[in-house]
């Protein structure tokens, strides 16, 4: 398998830095550069746990990188604003970008397609690179064909800054696409303290829990006269998100398409 050369946003994240550990620990990938908002102009093992990871330049510039390096893929593990940013950059330059960022919104989706369509490059957007959290979703949505009823609790750590979290906005949509829209609850109910029933989409309720300890879970409880079902996928360390990363690395390459979502690439 040919080498694909990679570039990472956000190396000192704790996203970002496991993924500096993928990329390195792979034999056909190869860390080309990271972009950092400081520390230019220095090399990655300079840095502080990344002593062992030689030949690595860092950029604040990401437009500068790409004009110094050769890459095919961009991962970028950033924020919202710095990761449409990143993937705008790198699709201008024939990068092909795998975002884990969460808080796109739908025009910047849009926006996306239309420039994948117009370059016939690949881009994948994922709101959660969690195997298992993919498979939570897929099998979510396969529940509410049959269960109507349906609320979203996400809980997250305390420094995460947008609620409700991608998987939680991306698994209510997957919800959607099967389920007659229904509004949940009493006629009557009245919230006592604004927003004890959450967020609303189409009648389900989402709850985003922050808490320091956490790292990323999710819950979806149906509701049926006599039973429930709780379908929950926890990720304990950040490391369980690095099999999706790989896959959508791998995946990304062969395709020439913009993809929302890691349940379109899994087979």
């Amino acid at each position: 398998m040919n080498s694909i050369k990679i570039i990472i946003a956000g190396p000192r994240g704790r996203m970002g830095s496991e993924a500096v550990k993928l990329v390195t620990n792979i034999n056909h990938f190869e860390l080309m550069a990271v972009v950092d908002h400081k520390h230019e102009g220095m090399m990655l093992s300079d840095l502080d746990g990344f002593h062992s990871i030689h030949n690595v330049p860092i950029y604040t510039d990401f437009e500068k990188c790409l004009q110094d390096v050769e890459a095919d893929v961009l991962i970028d593990l950033t924020t919202p604003e710095v990761g449409m940013h990143h993937a705008k950059t790198a699709l201008a330059y024939n990068v092909r970008p795998v975002v884990g960022t969460t808080g796109f919104t739908m025009a910047d989706l849009e926006e996306l397609k239309e420039i994948c369509d117009e370059k016939e490059l690949g881009c994948i957007i994922a709101p959660n690179f969690a195997i298992g959290a993919v498979l939570m979703m897929k099998f979510s949505q396969m529940a509410a064909k049959y269960f109507n009823d349906v609320e979203i609790i996400e809980m997250h750590h305390d420094q995460k800054l947008d609620a409700p979290s991608g998987t939680a906005v991306k698994t209510a949509e997957m919800i959607t696409a099967v389920r007659e829209s229904k509004i949940q609850g009493h006629p009557n109910e009245k919230e006592v303290l604004q927003g004890a029933r959450g967020a609303k989409y189409e009648g389900m309720h989402i709850h985003s829990v922050r808490l320091p300890g956490l790292v990323a879970h999710q819950q979806v409880l149906f509701g049926a006269d006599g039973q429930t079902l709780t379908i929950r996928h926890d990720s304990f360390h950040r490391g369980s998100f690095m099999s999706g990363v790989k896959v959508a690395v791998e995946t990304v390459m062969k395709q020439n398409i913009f993809v929302y979502g890691l349940e379109n690439i899994l087979e």
